[in-house]
C-alpha cells in the first residue's frame, strides 16, 4: 500500500466507505460501473492499494476511503509473468503484478477453469495463459503430462472421480482438486460482491 494512502488513513479514519462502484473482471482488469479503466496510471494505482479486510471483503484503499470490489470471479487473476528468456523457468504473477513463489493448493472447477492458492491468496489462470501452463500438471511421480492426459484427468475430477494428478511450480507440487464455482467464496473465504450494511452511511 502507497505510503501516502497509509497517511491518509490515519488522518482520517472514518470516512464512509464505497460500495457498487468498483469491480474485476476476469482478465485481471479494473472496472467503474461495469466500464474497462483504461488509464494505466489509475489502474496500477488501484492494485498497488488492493487489500481486504477480516470478513474476506477486497477493497481498494482511495486515500482515506474504502472503495469494495465487486469480484467477477476470484479476488486474484493469476498469469503468466513475461521473461524474455525463452528457457527462463515460468514465473507466475498476479494480476497486481506481485510473483507467486510457492503455491499451496490447486483445484479446477465445474466450468473447467483451473484456481491456485498462493501465499497471495486465491485466484483464477487467465485462460489465455493456460495453454502455456501446461507442463505444471504432473502425474503422482511429477512426471509431465500430455494435452490430452490432463484434458482427460480433469474430466475425472470434475466427475467426481480420482484423477491423480497434481501442479507443480518452482518448489511446489500440490494435488489437483475439484470445487464447484458457486462454493469458492465459502471455500476460500472471500466475499465476491460486498454490499452497503444496513444502517451504513452510504457513500457515492
Amino acid at each position: 500500500m502507497d505510503a501516502i494512502t497509509k497517511q491518509a488513513m490515519a488522518k482520517w479514519p472514518n470516512v464512509p466507505a464505497v460500495f457498487g462502484w468498483l469491480g474485476l473482471d476476469r482478465r485481471g482488469k479494473w472496472l467503474i460501473k461495469g466500464e474497462l479503466i483504461s488509464n494505466p496510471v489509475v489502474a496500477d494505482f488501484i492494485s498497488r492499494n488492493y487489500e481486504h479486510d477480516a470478513a474476506g471483503r477486497w477493497f481498494f484503499q482511495n486515500g482515506p476511503q474504502r472503495v469494495f470490489v465487486a469480484l467477477n470471479y476470484t479476488p486474484f487473476i493469476y498469469r503468466l509473468g513475461w521473461n524474455p528468456d525463452p528457457d527462463a523457468p515460468l514465473t507466475i504473477e498476479t494480476h497486481t503484478e506481485r510473483t507467486v513463489t510457492r503455491v499451496d493448493g490447486a483445484w479446477i472447477d465445474d466450468a473447467g477453469i483451473v484456481l491456485l492458492t498462493t501465499e497471495h491468496g486465491v485466484g483464477m489462470i487467465d485462460d489465455r495463459d493456460l495453454e502455456r501452463l501446461l507442463p505444471c500438471f504432473t502425474d503422482e511421480r511429477g512426471t509431465a503430462l500430455t494435452e490430452d492426459a490432463i484434458a482427460a484427468a480433469l474430466e475425472r475430477l470434475q466427475a467426481g472421480e480420482v484423477a491423480g494428478v497434481r501442479f507443480r511450480y518452482r518448489e511446489s507440487s500440490v494435488p489437483v482438486s475439484a470445487v464447484a464455482a458457486s462454493d469458492a467464496p465459502a471455500r476460500f473465504g472471500y466475499v465476491q460482491r460486498p454490499v452497503q450494511p444496513a444502517g451504513q452511511k452510504e457513500c457515492y
